[in-house]
């Protein structure tokens, strides 16, 4: 009786940790992802995203940074849900639109060749929010950096919010507490704020985002001390007090293009581009820990950041009947 009792609880464990079970409970929601989602309705799906992602960085080294960062943007405005991926229409007003977007999101057209190539393969199958997170993910791989596995199974919004957009993102020249507050109200916290700010070892960033610490970081006509001087001179020569706003900078001067753990040691260097990644360096004590951690063990950057991408990645999505699966991205299906 004890032998046949032990077989079942061993039993029970292997269906508990098999690859099916891996599921994601989502944060604000009472529904489940999980990487096997399409295995059955679409199972080229990942392939499709993975093979179109690499045609773009082909041709265009800076796209994965901005396909991440609207993986990012889309979840922290009303959750994973690709509000951030619809057009103004009607009633809706596109979040394109809004402050951390407007002339500098990109990566719509690419969304919409993947939304169309999974549309021939499995029509009105795969959600809009799961192509963000799975191409967020195959952008970090074929730039270098750490897989994981997706969870999958959000569905679409229906609208959008300008004013979650322009209030709820990260800005730049935010504090420390403010950009804490706002990953805590997603349910994010201090390491994932640190290990998914690395995320800027890849991209660029324009002028008009960090001009302020070159002239006049506290409004008294001084630019910021914690700015690395040699190369705030540097920057100047590209960022003039006036004009030149939308002249792009790498955010990782050292490996651009490469996603690794160079941005850290950029931080400890003072050598943040912008003030909200510097001050992951000095303003917070425990922040600072994890940066001189994640300089020193690339490894362990990698391994926390795809904890956190998977955790940010379940943040609020739609789930079962709740919103829809779009036809097109960047429009709502009633609008056709």
């Amino acid at each position: 009786m004890a032998k046949s009792l032990n077989i079942l609880i061993v039993a029970l464990s292997l269906i508990a940790f098999s690859p099916l079970c891996l599921c994601s409970k989502a944060y604000g929601s009472g529904g489940y992802l999980f990487p096997q989602f399409y295995d059955h309705s679409c199972p080229k799906a990942q392939e499709i995203v993975q093979s179109i992602v690499a045609k773009a960085f082909a041709h265009d080294p800076r796209m994965p940074a901005s396909l991440l960062r609207l993986h990012f943007h889309d979840c922290f405005v009303k959750g994973c849900d690709a509000s951030i991926l619809l057009d103004s229409s009607g009633t809706i007003i596109s979040e394109k639109r809004s402050n951390p977007n407007r002339d500098s999101a990109r990566g719509f057209e690419l969304i919409e060749e993947i939304k169309q190539a999974l549309e021939q393969a499995c029509p009105e199958t795969v959600s809009c929010a799961d192509i963000l997170a799975l191409a967020a993910r195959d952008s970090t791989v074929i730039t270098g950096g750490p897989s994981w596995e997706v969870p999958l199974g959000r569905r679409d919004a229906r609208g959008a919010s300008l004013s979650g957009s322009n209030n709820d993102i990260p800005a730049p020249n935010n504090t420390f507490q403010t950009i804490l507050t706002k990953f805590k109200r997603q349910g994010l916290n201090l390491v994932d704020l640190v290990s998914l700010s690395g995320s800027h070892t890849i991209g660029n960033s324009r002028c008009t985002s960090f001009r302020q610490r070159l002239y006049n970081q506290s409004g008294n006509g001084k630019p910021d001390l914690t700015l690395n001087q040699y190369y705030a001179y540097v920057l100047r020569k590209q960022c003039p007090k006036s004009g030149g706003d939308q002249n792009l900078f790498s955010l990782d001067f050292v490996t651009p293009f490469k996603f690794d753990n160079h941005y850290f040691k950029n931080l400890i260097m003072y050598k943040g581009l912008l003030s909200s990644d510097e001050i992951l360096f000095t303003k917070n004590r425990e922040s600072k820990e994890l940066v001189k951690l994640y300089a020193e063990n690339q490894e362990a950057f990698f391994e926390q950041f795809a904890k956190s991408m998977v955790k940010m990645g379940n943040i609020s999505p739609l789930t079962g009947m709740r919103g829809e699966i779009r036809r097109i991205c960047r429009r709502v299906n009633h609008a056709y």
